[in-house]
């Protein structure tokens, strides 16, 4: 059933950060746990909680990757979503990054990977 949507996530420290954020997406990317059914290609718009800033971050972006209920590993369900070109997604991407600094190149289960 596709859908376009807005979804709310909280990441409360680096780490949670860390484990959504999708770094080998062109352009930036961040998985965001729901058990909302959505298809590849859908618009989406994500309201992002980060630790260190008052207000959400806005996140425009299409569906790129889909774990669905019960999937392998016991990973959460939800969808990835790859920031639009946007002057919100590049600044959610450089935000995001710039929280992760020194942390994108480590060896750490993600979401996704």
């Amino acid at each position: 059933m596709a859908q376009q949507g807005i979804l709310n996530t909280t990441l409360r420290d680096k780490d949670s950060l860390y484990r959504a954020y999708m770094s080998f997406v062109h352009g930036g990317g961040l998985f965001v746990a729901t058990t909302k059914e959505f298809d590849l290609g859908d618009d989406v718009f994500v309201l992002a909680t980060l630790e260190d800033i008052d207000e959400r971050l806005p996140i425009p972006g299409k569906v790129v990757w889909i774990t669905p209920p019960g999937a392998q590993g016991n990973r959460r369900a939800g969808i990835g979503i790859r920031f639009s070109e946007s002057a919100d997604g590049v600044h959610a991407r450089k935000v995001i990054e710039s929280h992760l600094a020194g942390l994108l190149n480590r060896d750490t289960r993600t979401e996704t990977m």
